[in-house]
């Protein structure tokens, strides 16, 4: 799977949040809650101050490894910190990343896409991965896939 390597500059992204493991059956029930309740529910409508029209799936405070519990936050991008503590704050760090685009399905396309990236020898951080939804369109949307890099002299594959 082709990727590139980019710098970010450091972005702060609020939502809803919950704890999550790629080992429990319940993992895709868990995200797929926090996408529900983030539209449905009228969170992303209701967020002030928005950087843009991107929702963003964040992945951060890993406990160890790939295997371990971390953090899934359902977002979207802000200019500035909302003051009023409605809402679950994410910053994402500036680094080096492994940036993949992925093109189809919304949710088949993303899965698949992880899975091609958990088998690749990264040297991932583990302190922040994300998705960035460049459009609404379910059937044939894409997506940006960041994670996290550890090693300063990785190269584009």
């Amino acid at each position: 799977m082709k990727y590139e390597i980019v710098t970010l500059e450091e972005k702060i992204a609020v939502g809803v949040c919950a704890r999550a493991n790629n080992q429990n059956p319940n993992m895709g029930a868990v995200i797929g809650g926090l996408w529900e309740k983030f539209y449905k529910e009228g969170v992303y409508a209701s967020i002030p101050c928005k950087a843009n029209d991107k929702a963003l799936g964040l992945y951060t405070e890993f406990e160890g490894d790939e295997k371990s519990d971390y953090t899934a936050v359902v977002a979207c991008e802000v200019s500035k910190e909302p003051e009023d503590g409605k809402y679950a704050v994410c910053k994402v760090p500036a680094g080096r990343y492994a940036k993949f685009i992925v093109h189809g399905d919304m949710v088949q396309a993303v899965g698949a896409a992880w899975q091609e990236i958990w088998e690749m020898d990264l040297p991932r951080a583990f302190q922040c991965d994300f998705e960035e939804y460049q459009d609404e369109c379910m059937e044939d949307a894409e997506i940006h896939i960041y994670v996290g890099l550890a090693d300063e002299n990785i190269e584009e594959s």
